[in-house]
């Protein structure tokens, strides 16, 4: 079956369908990861987005449940060079297109990926739609045109638990990790570093988090503009002189505007898994996983409260920030993924080392 990807601008993409068969809308990017596709559909993140993966070939090792960093795929379509069929892997429990179909999303294979990467590139991110049942260009250009896009759009609610949960009972700290669509190995590595952690919503108040007295608050990636959630910024805002913080992604984010400063959309965002770091302390750099479109304006942030301790070695974004007083830090990139050996682990340790602290002066 014939798919269609139609940019906002008239630009027009034509291949082979697989997965669901419909029409999705959303903002498309591209991702430069060679693997991790599985990853990549769960990462609560990307919705509201279409995902262009700049390696050609895509789906050779299947889908497990394993993998899964989250309960569902979350992307709005999936675009590929090429499909493999064929799942040569033991841990494969489906193929990538049956788990697409399963899950809703639509697919297309055939098209050229590096022209659409070097599209976004120069033009900048831009509302698209992908079909399988409209084969009239005009029309879906104009559907296009007259999609939401992602700026003022609060699509963590869309995404995150309705209620609390417990992930792991035992463990020497207690840690309340806040849902604004959180990856699974978050709360994985939390627990293999001695955490007991308790999920809750993005809506939850400040008050409802300090009855359930944590030793640390995780903040969580998620999806979206982090101008169009006032409430977890509130929220942030109030639990800053409280306890220990570790903010990731959306959640660093959230930390920003918290501490007074402003963010604003890339052009065409960090999506993949090779973007240098550096440590402004130690001038080490490291390799790192990235997956956002809007980010902290330096230039807003105090900087006699706020030290910057990351900084993008691409583009000189603000990668990492830390409080001057506070134990409160968060980094933009994603610290529970290894494109690296491990090159990030060290921050969930400086978490644990914060809480520590903290609970040894009460």
């Amino acid at each position: 079956m014939e798919a269609i990807l139609a940019f906002e601008d008239g630009k027009i993409f034509k291949g082979r369908s697989f997965g669901a068969s419909g029409e999705r809308y959303g903002e498309v990017v591209f991702n430069t990861s060679m693997s991790g596709y599985q990853e990549i559909l769960t990462d609560p993140s990307y919705k509201g987005q279409i995902v262009t993966m700049t390696y050609p070939l895509i789906g050779n090792y299947g889908v497990n449940p394993e993998d899964a960093e989250s309960r569902r795929p979350f992307v709005e379509g999936f675009v590929v060079r090429e499909y493999s069929k064929i799942s040569s892997n033991w841990r494969a429990r489906q193929s990538l297109g049956e788990y697409l179909k399963d899950n809703g999303i639509v697919g297309i294979e055939g098209v050229d990926t590096r022209a659409i990467t070097l599209h976004i590139r120069q033009a900048g991110a831009m509302k698209a739609v992908l079909s399988t049942i409209d084969p009239d260009e005009e029309s879906l250009v104009k559907k296009a045109k007259g999609s939401e896009g992602l700026i003022g759009r609060d699509l963590v609610r869309e995404v995150i638990c309705q209620k609390a949960y417990e992930w792991s009972a035992s463990g020497k700290y207690k840690v309340v990790a806040v849902d604004c669509g959180i990856k699974f190995n978050m709360l994985r590595i939390l627990e293999q570093n001695g955490c007991r952690v308790t999920v809750v919503p993005a809506t939850a108040t400040s008050g409802e988090i300090l009855a359930l007295k944590p030793d640390g608050l995780l903040l969580s990636n998620g999806p979206g503009d982090p101008a169009a959630l006032p409430y977890v910024v509130r929220t942030t805002r109030e639990l800053l002189a409280k306890l220990p913080i570790f903010g990731i992604c959306l959640g660093h984010q959230m930390l920003g505007q918290a501490f007074g400063g402003k963010t604003f959309k890339l052009k065409f965002g960090h999506h993949g898994a090779n973007q240098p770091v550096k440590d402004i302390k130690t001038g080490k750099v490291a390799i790192s996983v990235q997956n956002h479109g809007f980010c902290v304006d330096i230039n807003t942030l105090d900087k006699k409260q706020i030290e910057i301790t990351h900084v993008n070695l691409n583009d000189n974004t603000l990668e990492g920030m830390r409080h001057k007083k506070l134990p409160v830090f968060s980094v933009q990139f994603h610290p529970e993924a290894s494109p690296g050996p491990h090159d990030a682990n060290y921050l969930f340790r400086e978490f644990i080392k914060l809480m520590a602290k903290s609970k040894n002066k009460k």
